[in-house]
């Protein structure tokens, strides 16, 4: 062990008894229950729906409330009381309104308090009390610490734990202090939240989600294919930020790009209004609430076609800069007989409908218009001095990888790719050949490079972020071919397909499943992959859990744009010190009518994976970094204190 790093830690360990007392202290959190995990996936801007699935732990915080009062409260009290722990500024003029006078409210506050502790109590049970003082509103540590552990079993202190409560209603603190103790709840029922890819794109507040995940006390993150290319923007992709703003104004949420990070589209506007007119392709797909006048949604289509066009031009540079990306048949412009109005591809002919080829030259393609130019750096100089984008995406970088192994299981968002016999796909880049593990570790090189050099816009690490997007061997795609231009242009379905990456199928194959566990590097026996991506399609009998419990898909659709196809409201995973359990959710159809109603949007739980003895602190991550402190501080008083 370094000694200047042994005299350093001494500065805070400054005597023996100090080193002494923190060894016993970690050794004896190892053998502590492990803390509950939160997992989620593929949030695409539902902002609402997520807070309501963090703010109730998956069902977690409700079936905390039913262990403790299921024989004191009846069904609508548990709700109710349920309600007030998620959402306690907005429930709490509710309640209070029902009263008829301050006597009956004074009986209600001394009531909910004392049941709030209670429930405090039981859901801190298996943590120590100094991780417990952290998550506790700090205005009311030492009065919630005090009543959380009042013993009076000579009732010296009847009067004295009375009187606090008193105190605190007649000062007017009942409604802060309730509300610090719903959120402390919320806090202490799920130890640690895994975000399995994809926060950005089609849902109206990914903005929200960010800062909501910046706020949260400990999280992780695994890229997406649509969070890699706003990391792949912000790092001085310009093809990457086409294709924000395209789905954007697909999506009809450019208030995204322009009100919350400040991106100003006049520029790309005036462009769209010189060269395209209504295009049916191209009008934004809107819900039946959204009302949009009918020059908004002209404003929206002009700006999609001109983007569009923007993007399939940005894309042809790159596929023949990099052979190996083997994409030539994706050079797309080339392809097209401009005066016959049809593309031959793949060895077929087809003819084209909605075109909008105005800005393109048949003799290059690809060249972009001196405007477009023009409008693309201005929009990515934009992005790059975006002080609320700067933040998000820093952060996600910050917490955010391709992979994760985490207590024994394999998080990641979208594929391994492998060939039809279940095989590591390879790719060979720059004459090297990777696959399996490596190629994700170097695709994540890449992505890190890009994005600590976003000067440079056309370097490899830059151009290697946007195959993460669209190539056949991305672990994050996982398609042979992202087929936009056909489905704007091409009315034969056949041509919109996207044949999927052989992993798809064979992740229902247990030993493929054992395979990837092992080339990770984890126990095949214990371990789990734990997967998004992909909608399960419920509504047509699709097991989100696959191989033998081995696989763990829990895309089943938080976007609104997927709840038609998957019949559910997208899956969560808990997992605490007894096991697994996969949460199925309902529509979420606002939080007002939880409020009034009581209503939750959970299905029943499902058990994936019960722990033959309870699991301890000791066998997580968290475990191994505390063995290591372990070891070090025993370093240290052999070698100060000896």
């Amino acid at each position: 062990m370094n000694t200047k790093y042994l005299d350093l830690l001494a500065q805070k360990y400054d005597t023996e008894e100090k080193v002494v007392t923190e060894i016993i202290n970690l050794e004896a959190i190892l053998h502590l229950p492990k803390g509950t995990e939160h997992f989620v996936s593929d949030l695409h801007g539902e902002y609402q729906a997520f807070q309501h699935v963090l703010r109730n732990g998956s069902g977690n915080v409700k079936e905390k409330i039913k262990d403790l009062f299921k024989n004191v409260l009846s069904d609508k009290e548990i709700n109710e009381f349920a309600t007030l722990v998620y959402y306690p500024e907005e429930k709490l003029p509710l309640i209070k309104a029902q009263f008829r006078n301050k006597k009956e409210l004074y009986q209600w506050y001394t009531e909910i308090i004392d049941r709030m502790l209670n429930l405090i109590s039981y859901a801190s049970s298996k943590y120590t009390r100094s991780k417990l003082r952290k998550a506790l509103p700090n205005q009311f540590v030492y009065i919630i610490e005090e009543l959380l552990y009042k013993t009076d079993e000579f009732t010296n202190k009847e009067q004295y734990y009375t009187k606090i409560v008193q105190q605190i209603i007649s000062l007017g603190q009942a409604d802060k202090l309730i509300v610090g103790l719903a959120y402390t709840t919320q806090r202490l029922v799920v130890d640690h939240l895994h975000v399995v890819g994809d926060i950005y794109d089609r849902g109206p507040e990914p903005d929200k989600i960010m800062d909501t995940l910046i706020n949260y006390h400990s999280v992780d993150i695994q890229w997406g294919n649509h969070d890699v290319l706003w990391l792949g923007a912000f790092a001085g992709s310009k093809v990457c930020l086409a294709n924000i703003i395209r789905i954007c104004a697909r999506y009809d949420n450019l208030d995204i790009i322009e009100d919350v990070y400040g991106i100003n589209l006049r520029p790309l506007l005036n462009l769209a209004e010189k060269y395209y007119d209504d295009n049916p392709a191209f009008r934004p797909k809107v819900s039946s609430s959204d009302k949009l006048s009918d020059h908004e949604r002209l404003q929206i289509t002009k700006i999609h076609q001109a983007i569009a066009m923007i993007q399939f031009k940005l894309e042809s540079p790159i596929i023949k800069r990099r052979p190996f990306f083997n994409m030539s048949e994706r050079l797309l412009l080339e392809k097209i007989d401009y005066d016959k109005n049809e593309i031959t591809i793949y060895g077929n002919t087809y003819p084209l409908e909605n075109s909008c080829f105005a800005t393109v030259n048949p003799a290059q393609p690809d060249q972009l218009l001196e405007e477009e130019e023009q409008v693309m750096e201005r929009l990515l100089l934009s992005v790059q001095h975006s002080e609320k984008l700067a933040r998000h995406m820093k952060f996600l970088m910050k917490k955010g990888n391709l992979y994760l192994k985490y207590n024994g299981n394999l998080l990641i968002h979208g594929c391994i790719p492998l060939d039809e016999e279940g095989n590591m796909e390879k790719m060979t880049i720059e004459d090297k050949t990777y696959a399996g593990r490596n190629l994700l570790d170097v695709f994540e090189h890449y992505l890190q490079e890009a994005f600590a050099h976003p000067e440079e816009t056309d370097d490899l690490a830059t151009d290697m972020v946007w195959y993460l997007w669209t190539g056949e061997y991305s672990s994050l795609f996982g398609k042979r071919a992202m087929t936009t231009f056909e489905r704007y242009f091409i009315s034969d379905k056949t041509t919109h397909k996207e044949k999927k990456n052989p992993y798809y199928y064979l992740r229902e194959n247990e030993e493929v499943c054992r395979n990837i566990l092992e080339e990770f590097n984890l126990n095949p026996d214990h371990g789990h992959i734990i997967n998004g991506h992909t909608p399960v399609k419920e509504i047509e009998g699709e097991n989100p859990v696959k191989a033998n419990g081995k696989m763990i898909v829990i895309d089943g659709g938080f976007s609104k744009a997927y709840q038609s196809t998957t019949g559910i409201a997208g899956y969560t995973l808990l997992y605490n010190s007894y096991g697994m359990q996969l949460v199925a959710h309902k529509h979420f159809n606002s939080k007002e009518e939880i409020l009034l109603e009581g209503t939750d949007v959970l299905s029943v739980k499902r058990l994936v994976d019960k722990e033959l003895e309870r699991k301890m602190v000791l066998e997580t991550n968290v475990g191994e970094e505390l063995l290591k402190e372990i070891s070090i501080l025993k370093d240290l008083r052999k070698y100060r204190y000896s």
